[in-house]
Formats: structure tokens, sequence, C-alpha cells
């Protein structure tokens, strides 16, 4: 299940690909698909372990296409373990949400994206996350939890304070708004309760069949309950002169930027 819009936030095959928070991998398995040379980064080193596990069973199976790259490691979001202008594009999916330094986050981006790249920012939907929030403390007071919920103008502007200029946006989900209140209502632990089991065998059907009734009711109900809000922005270039001078201060980075090649290409 993709929250980022892939006709919305073009890739193309060699392009270097920060998956920051990739959690369990979704969307560093698909950049890994389409030919990009890919670092899946989390501090929880268990998810780690299995997308690297799965990064090598996607190769073993011929799932990634020639030139295609993929990496899992630890790190720190606050301190990522990269060269300026290493990547291409970021994706940061689900993630700002639980982070207090939410700025310094969006500055380590700008930092590692190169002049014109590309990065993808979703977070949970303001309206949704609010009734989730108002049913059930249990959702979001605990430790690693959600500590804070966007508008959709709050997030833009961040990115736009740290130098990103953003160029769309869209909602997500909306049939997943339904089972995130029934867990809130019935106990965000309690998988036992019927309504909440009931609509995960929906969920599931969905993911798996894609039927076109409920891809079509998604697409109508997204704007209006979408759980997910994505914004996609691009890095400027900076102006001929700043970039001149940039480059003259910086005449011995070239180092850092071949390093900065070898992390795309490490074996998982």
């Amino acid at each position: 299940m993709l929250t980022v819009d892939f006709s919305r936030f073009p890739l193309a095959p060699g392009d270097r690909v920060l998956d920051l928070g990739c959690g369990a991998g979704r969307h560093a398995f698909e950049c890994y698909r389409r030919g990009a040379q890919v670092v899946a980064l989390d501090r929880n080193a268990e998810e780690i372990r299995e997308v690297a596990q799965w990064f090598a069973a996607m190769k073993e199976a011929g799932e990634a296409p020639a030139g295609a790259t993929a990496t899992a490691m630890e790190g720190d979001a606050l301190a990522l373990p990269f060269p300026d202008e290493s990547f291409d594009v970021v994706i940061i999916s689900e993630v700002m949400e639980h982070i207090p330094d939410d700025k310094g986050v969006l500055a380590e981006m700008v930092r590692v994206l190169r002049p014109g790249g590309r990065i993808a920012v979703t977070v949970p939907r303001y309206g949704p996350e609010k009734v989730c929030w108002t049913l059930s403390d249990a959702y979001h007071e605990v430790e690693g939890g959600h500590i804070r919920i966007y508008r959709a103008d709050q997030l833009l502007a961040r990115m736009r304070e740290a130098g990103l200029r953003p160029y769309g946006t869209h909602h997500a989900h909306a049939l997943h708004s339904p089972y995130w209140w029934l867990k809130c209502a019935f106990g965000v632990d309690n998988d036992k309760a019927l309504p909440v089991r009931a609509y995960h065998k929906l969920l599931v059907w969905d993911i798996m069949k894609k039927p076109l009734a409920t891809r079509l009711a998604e697409r109508t109900l997204n704007p209006v309950m979408g759980k997910s809000f994505v914004a996609y922005a691009t890095k400027p270039h900076l102006p001929r002169a700043e970039a001149g001078a940039g480059a003259e201060a910086g005449a011995g980075a070239g180092t850092e930027t071949a390093t900065a090649a070898e992390v795309g290409t490490a074996t998982p």
C-alpha cells in the first residue's frame, strides 16, 4: 500500500533515493522495482533487518531491473550519515508526526538532497487524525507515538521555511480512516472486536484484489476523509552567482560525493 503517488512524483531508473524512516520498506521496495539506487534508513534495527532480507529476496527473484541497487541501514534522521547533495529523491512517509524536532529533520533532508531534486512528505491528515485523538488517548499517548497533528498549511509552511518549493498535494487512504476510528473506539490494542476484524478483512481484500468499486470509492472519498496528507516539493537551484561561490568554497568536496555513490551501491 503506497502513500506516495509515483504518477505525481516521477522516478527515473538510476535515481539515488533515500527512504527516510522507511519502516517496513513499502516505498523503498517500489523504488527498487523502478530501477532506483535505494537507501532505506530507519532507527529500528529489527525493521532494517527485515527490509534487508526483502531486498535480497527481490534481487533473487529478479524483481528489480539491472542497475538497481538497495541498501538497508540504521540511522538517525537528525544526523544523516551522508554528504551534502547525495540524493536525487527523498521520501519521508508517516514519520514527521513522531519527531519533536521536525524542523531539524527537514533541514537534514534538504542538506542531502541535490539542487533540483524532489522530496515527498506524508503525514496523517488533520481531520481524521483529530477524530482518533478524540476517541482514544492510548492512540497517541505512547512512547514513540504521534506528538502533533499537522494542518496542511502548517506543513507546507515548514517545507518552504526549510528552502523547499512545494508543487503539489493530495490526500490518500480514505478507506483506512474508518478502520482507525473503529480501533480507537473499541481499543487500539483490541483486535478481537468484531467491527475491527470485519473492517480489517475488507482492507486486506481491497489491497490484494484492488477491485474497481473500492478504487473508485477511495478516489472519491480521498478529498473528504483521506487518512494521509501528501506534499511534493523540489529543492531549488542556487542563483548562478551564489552557486559559483559555493563551488569555489566546496572545491574539495568531490571525495564526499564519491562516497555517497558508494553508499547507494552497497550490498544489503
